[in-house]
């Protein structure tokens, strides 16, 4: 396999454990199970390398909102995944994404730092 493919696959594989943690806090994110969860990475992943690019070209915007426009803008990621994938479910809306997708942030940020630190990641993604 290619090393971006695996590179892609290892962040859909952290962001549903991430995912499986956030279910678990009161943010009002709800996640039938692991495989639930891994798919819903998957199109986070997806989402990433498609919507993402083309919210954030809107770079005059997220300079007068002081940088507000890309965390909504990864909440609308997070929610779009949240609306294509059964079983993934935002009981308070918008609020539930928001807060999801700083979560996932912050979490995914503290795997990815402890997966580097015992050496894995760079092992599996090198």
């Amino acid at each position: 396999m290619e090393g971006w493919i695996i590179g892609l696959l290892i962040f859909a594989l952290v962001t549903a454990v991430s995912l499986v943690i956030i279910s678990n806090l009161p943010l009002g994110i709800d996640i039938d199970g692991f495989p639930k969860a891994f798919l819903s990475g998957l199109v986070i992943v997806a989402l990433n390398s498609l919507v993402l690019p083309l919210l954030s070209s809107l770079r005059l915007l997220n300079l007068l909102t002081l940088g507000l426009f890309g965390l909504v803008a990864t909440a609308i990621v997070f929610g779009l995944a949240a609306f294509l994938v059964p079983g993934f479910r935002l009981r308070w809306g918008f609020l539930s994404a928001l807060l999801g997708a700083i979560a996932l942030s912050f979490i995914n940020s503290f795997l990815f730092w402890l997966l580097g630190r015992l050496g894995i990641y760079t092992q599996l993604a090198g």
